[in-house]
């Protein structure tokens, strides 16, 4: 099986796949998606994560995130929310070192209670109960 850290996936917008680009960042529909139209923004320079973007790269994600939410609402009305994540080390989940962004569309029903939504990456801090 392929390393896709040797050489870098997100390197290659072709082998990657290319839903949309702006100068400094693309999206690409993931392969391993959670939902229908899972899409990960990925900056064009190969940094490591989240934290090693520059201010321009973090707008040009966040251009990217907000036209690729409008493309999924116009495929998909089922589509009623969004998750917006990213891991930024082995730690917290990234498998694939170079920074990402996901864009995860929800519907409703896609899962028994969505209350705590990212929440569940520590699956028994999902779910909580408010302090009045």
């Amino acid at each position: 099986m392929r390393d896709p850290n040797n050489p870098c996936l997100f390197c290659n917008i072709k082998e990657s796949g290319l839903a949309d680009e702006n100068t400094l960042a693309y999206a690409s529909y993931d392969t391993y998606p959670v939902s229908e139209l899972h899409c990960l923004i990925i900056p064009k320079r190969h940094v490591k994560d989240y934290f090693e973007l520059t201010n321009d790269e973090v707008i040009a994600c966040n251009d990217l995130i907000k036209k690729i939410k409008e493309k999924i609402l116009l495929k998909d009305p089922l589509v009623k929310g969004f998750n917006i994540g990213t891991n930024a080390g082995k730690i917290a989940g990234q498998s694939l070192l170079h920074c990402h962004i996901h864009l995860i569309p929800r519907r409703e029903g896609d899962v028994e209670n969505p209350q705590g939504g990212v929440r569940s990456v520590i699956p028994l801090k999902q779910h909580y109960k408010r302090k009045v």
